[in-house]
């Protein structure tokens, strides 16, 4: 489980500048406290100084006891010096702890971190920051959410020769793809083809499970078959510029290595021999590190075999659950 390490940065980006507009006011509080009643500086100097008055003990070269005397005439005196603040801060209406170093998060003390771990509230801005890439690469928008979608839209009424009405047929494919989503990774089916013509909602569907897995806290990446096959194609190009083959190499590795991978609209690019090694590769890595994959295509898996070959097509057919989509073009109604 782990977001992208430019999604972390964004985040821990604003993690550091929440620090600092807290800091920032703090000291604006600070300066307008003292300005109208100074005893409040000269206690907050003389607490500050306790740490110093307890290491001139500790250089005295003899042991001073935690419940001694001098020990507690420190104690006492530090008490008697906060009683008068809080009674101080009191009178010009304010909180014990106005002027205290307070963090926004105590479980990591606003650092982002914990134990080695990363904390919630850290993982909560990288949702965050995900959330807005991923509206930017796919639209996403706010109905995009399974707790917000209706199946009114698709006919009730049979559809060809198929057992279900498209909104039969929309129902089984909503329950699996949240399914998918709600207990990832845990879900039964690792992988996923969403395979139908377009304008019957794959893409929609697609985002629901976006925002769902964020959420989560896994990682996730958007991208169409053009844009992934044009990365890995100029990681082998040589002549590029250096700073354009770092970025396809930055940018496969975000295929590569994430939780879930929507690879969108596979089959209307244009096919070459790349194309096929690129796509291969893609899946098969991704299969080989256990890593969840959604394949959303006009293609079904035989015609994905017929196009990308028999060595791809047995991968997807024996590791991808298909989903087919039929019915009316939404986008028409």
């Amino acid at each position: 489980m782990s977001y992208e390490s430019a999604i972390v940065r964004k985040a821990l980006a604003r993690l550091e500048r929440r620090r600092d507009n807290r800091d920032r006011r703090r000291f604006q509080l600070e300066r307008s406290l003292y300005g109208m009643e100074p005893r409040l500086r000269e206690i907050d100097l003389t607490l500050r100084g306790t740490m110093a008055d307890l290491a001139l003990l500790a250089a005295g070269g003899r042991p001073v006891a935690p419940d001694g005397p001098e020990i507690a005439a420190i104690r006492a005196r530090n008490e008697a010096l906060q009683a008068e603040r809080t009674r101080l801060l009191a009178q010009l209406g304010y909180a014990p702890d106005a002027l205290d170093d307070v963090p926004a998060c105590p479980r990591c003390g606003d650092t982002g971190w914990r134990e080695g771990r990363m904390c919630s509230c850290l993982k909560e801005l990288c949702a965050q920051e995900q959330l807005k890439a991923l509206t930017e690469a796919m639209s996403l928008t706010d109905e995009q959410d399974f707790s917000r979608l209706t199946l009114d839209i698709y006919s009730g009424q049979p559809w060809g020769s198929q057992d279900r009405s498209p909104r039969e047929n929309m129902q089984r494919i909503v329950a699996v793809c949240a399914g998918y989503a709600r207990q990832f990774p845990g879900y039964p089916l690792q992988n996923l083809l969403l395979s139908g013509s377009t304008g019957l909602g794959k893409t929609f569907l697609s985002g629901c499970i976006a925002r769902e897995v964020t959420l989560r806290g896994f990682s996730v990446v958007y991208d169409t078959a053009n844009s992934i096959f044009d990365a890995f194609f100029k990681t082998r190009r040589f002549s590029l510029e250096a700073e354009e083959q770092r970025q396809a190499q930055t940018d496969t590795r975000r295929y590569l290595n994430c939780d879930l991978l929507i690879l969108d609209d596979l089959g209307s690019e244009h096919t070459m021999p790349s194309t096929r090694a690129s796509l291969y590769e893609l899946v098969d890595s991704r299969l080989q590190t256990k890593r969840h994959t959604i394949i959303s295509s006009n293609l079904s898996t035989r015609e994905i075999g017929e196009k990308y070959g028999a060595q791809l097509a047995s991968r997807v057919e024996g590791l991808y659950r298909e989903l087919t989509f039929y019915g009316d073009d939404l986008r028409l109604q």
